[in-house]
């Protein structure tokens, strides 16, 4: 087969700050490649795989002629971690009125720790509790007067109001279609944790989940966390999702209808309460091994302005190694999801190595442990190797368009700051327009690893192929839309996210040029772009105003 390669200059004519080298799709091809052949098992943390993943890593961003960026002086910021998976055999289950009501993991559940311990022991009441949204300034409260100490807390997924229909009382009390961070699962873990529960579970619903089954279910039993010393509140012992058709089973045995319960949840009057006569109880043991992972740092020295740093970031992992597929493969490669996004971070690198300096730096991150739950970008923004004050913006790149040139860009997360009229200034020189997600459900602004560096209070921007069709060249939204619905359907997170011969990296390209001129044009500025008001990350930015104030 034949790459289709088309020259960048083609498409990025009339960009500002032209660099004379341009992205190059055969060397982005090239590295997903690489990185997406079995020999790297699917780059998990903590695997051979893992670990040659770093070290091309390193060798690449050498070989640029970048400079070591991370901690004391050298390339990495290590993370250090656990990995945890249940050892067979697994009893989960229900039990209703003295009856149990036995839970197949992968099928029925998906449930998992992050807790370093090597077997978990549960007998406990269940909780309903709706949404679980604890939101006093939205004025909504799921948990009432409820104690979850030692209870296994069962949540829907979402935000009360993502299907409320006009007139209900929760309709646009959070983001109606677009998820906010109460609609996520780490919230509802993180929240469950808070109030004592010793387990929580996510009730799966597609649509509102984003994302089918096969992805809730793609790792039964593993999972992994940073280890932390001064971690403020333990997790629960034990998380995960719960199939649809079995929380419904659960509930109809218990005497109530899930459906109504749905529309029940959506009134600020909802509480949470007991499923009479409902336990759960797991009986695992636990394989845990400790280990170190690092996410990968390099460095373009400001010539004016050191101090003052732009980022440009992908996550290097994927997930690793799993079941067999109806072909018998067994790595799930992530070409896509992030190998393209870390291709890009490189030949973005490699193109502003060869212009002229700027007067800010730039420095690339290849993260870890995105798909663990954006542990490494978690770990750095906690730990920073720079300071996130002095931190211009963090643009990410995670999932991109292999379908060919757009004639628009998709925003995800709308509204939160001014580096939204940067995209727009850069896709109009282009010759291309910016199109609001059309899948806000979808939560992306709290999926990708931009949303760490975000809560530190650093502006962000994320480029994320699956937030809405893109209006492609060749084929419109309707063919963008397809693309989705064949990814997300199809490869997300499953062995067929593979390298393709067939991809059409122009898109891709495109989007990679708007980082590059949004790059230079902050790098020889003294812009500091802001929060827009209403943003929930503009308070933790003001905080250190004064260190950005301009001389």
């Amino acid at each position: 087969m034949m790459y289709r390669v088309i020259a960048c200059a083609a498409l990025c004519t009339g960009l500002a700050h032209a660099s004379p080298a341009t992205i190059d799709t055969e060397r982005l091809s090239s590295v997903v490649r690489e990185l997406a052949s079995d020999e790297y098992e699917g780059r998990a943390p903590g695997t051979p795989g893992g670990r040659k993943t770093v070290e091309y890593l390193v060798e690449q961003f050498s070989a640029l002629g970048l400079e070591p960026g991370g901690a004391d002086g050298g390339w990495t910021h290590n993370v250090p971690m656990i990995h945890t998976l249940f050892e067979d055999p697994t009893e989960l289950q229900f039990v209703v009125d003295g009856e149990p009501q036995p839970l197949r993991q992968k099928l029925d559940i998906e449930a998992s720790t992050v807790r370093g311990v090597d077997a978990i022991a549960i007998d406990a009441p269940v909780v309903f509790v709706g949404f679980g949204a604890h939101a006093p300034e939205r004025d909504w409260d799921d948990y009432g007067d409820i104690d979850l100490e030692g209870k296994v807390a069962l949540y829907l997924v979402n935000d009360p109001d993502f299907a409320a229909r006009p007139g209900e009382p929760a309709a646009g009390r959070f983001g109606n279609r677009r998820m906010t961070y109460y609609g996520r699962w780490a919230y509802k873990f993180e929240e469950a944790a808070r109030r004592g529960a010793v387990a929580a579970l996510v009730i799966h619903e597609t649509e509102a989940a984003g994302y089918g089954w096969n992805v809730a279910s793609s790792s039964p039993g593993e999972n992994y966390a940073v280890v932390s010393a001064d971690e403020p509140v333990p997790p629960v012992v034990l998380q995960g999702w719960l199939h649809g058709d079995a929380a419904a089973a659960l509930m109809k045995s218990a005497g109530h209808d899930l459906d109504g319960l749905r529309i029940r949840a959506r009134s600020p009057d909802f509480e949470a309460f007991e499923l009479e006569g409902v336990s759960f109880a797991a009986d695992v043991a636990v394989a845990v091994d400790h280990f170190e992972s690092s996410n990968v740092l390099a460095i373009l020295p400001g010539k004016t302005h050191p101090d003052e740093l732009l980022m440009v970031a992908a996550h290097w992992d994927a997930y690793g190694i799993g079941e067999p597929d109806a072909q018998g493969r067994t790595v799930r490669p992530g070409a896509n999801d992030d190998a393209l996004g870390i291709a890009g971070i490189l030949e973005i690198a490699r193109v502003l190595k060869a212009g002229p300096p700027l007067e800010r730096s730039v420095v690339f991150a290849a993260w870890t442990a995105e798909e663990s739950g954006l542990l490494g970008s978690a770990a750095y923004a906690k730990d920073p190797v720079y300071p996130l004050e002095k931190t211009v913006a963090n643009l990410t790149l995670d999932i991109l368009n292999t379908a060919g040139p757009a004639r628009d860009v998709v925003l995800v997360g709308e509204g939160q700051s001014e580096l939204e009229d940067d995209l727009a200034r850069a896709a109009a020189a282009q010759g291309r327009s910016v199109t609001p997600e059309t899948l806000p459900e979808n939560g992306l602004f709290y999926r990708a690893d931009h949303f760490s560096l975000a809560r530190g209070g650093v502006p962000v921007l994320l480029i994320m192929q699956i937030a809405g069709g893109a209006d492609l060249v060749d084929g419109g939204r309707e063919a963008g839309d397809q693309w989705i619905r064949d990814y997300i359907g199809n490869c997300y997170h499953q062995t067929c996210d593979a390298w393709n011969a067939d991809w059409d990296l122009r898109g891709a390209v495109q989007d990679m040029e708007l980082f590059r001129v949004i790059i230079e044009d902050l790098g020889n500025s003294r812009r500091w772009p802001q929060w827009r008001a209403g943003s929930e990350f503009k308070a933790i930015r003001d905080q250190s105003a004064e260190v950005r104030r301009e001389e």
